[in-house]
């Protein structure tokens, strides 16, 4: 009887360990970044970048990771990725987004003004990365940023000087 309760209490003990670290494997692979990364910068100015969006389809996926990469030039700027890139940011003011919230929440839109700034001139299909989970697709893609032209905007626009 003795030996029965160890082996129950040890199988407990066992059971709760391995469903504990299942749980956290899980959770701690939720959070995986996906950085966008510079791979070059052309004569224009305009940076290539490798960017990631996230969608419940492919074509959302896609046009994510296109807003993500001009997003992030603007904002952020491009850490990862080779030397040579303008690591700055086009606005270094903080809580731009939010400051000018509706202006950007129209250039960002569908359809909205970033596509002119945004093209998949460097991308070959086969350089595009996929993943599935059961939320949605992932994609990284190959884009290419017009900076110099952007900058333009923005200046045009009173956002920077």
């Amino acid at each position: 009887m003795m030996c029965k309760t160890k082996w129950i209490i040890l199988s407990v003990v066992m059971l709760s360990f391995f469903s504990e670290q299942h749980i956290f494997a899980q959770a701690s692979g939720t959070l995986v970044q996906f950085e966008t990364e510079c791979l070059g910068v052309e004569g224009d100015g305009s940076q290539t970048l490798r960017a990631w969006g996230f969608g419940k389809n492919k074509h959302d996926a896609l046009e994510q990771a296109r807003k993500k990469a001009v997003s992030d030039v603007i904002f952020n700027g491009i850490k990862a990725g080779v030397a040579g890139c303008n690591t700055r940011p086009l606005i270094t003011e903080i809580n731009a987004r939010e400051r000018y919230e509706d202006y950007f929440d129209r250039f960002f839109a569908d359809n909205g003004d970033y596509k002119k700034y945004v093209s998949d001139a460097d991308e070959k299909r086969s350089s595009r990365d996929k993943s599935k989970s059961k939320l949605g697709v992932r994609y990284g893609v190959t884009v290419r940023v017009l900076r110099s032209e952007l900058r333009v905007r923005l200046k045009a626009d009173q956002l920077i000087q």
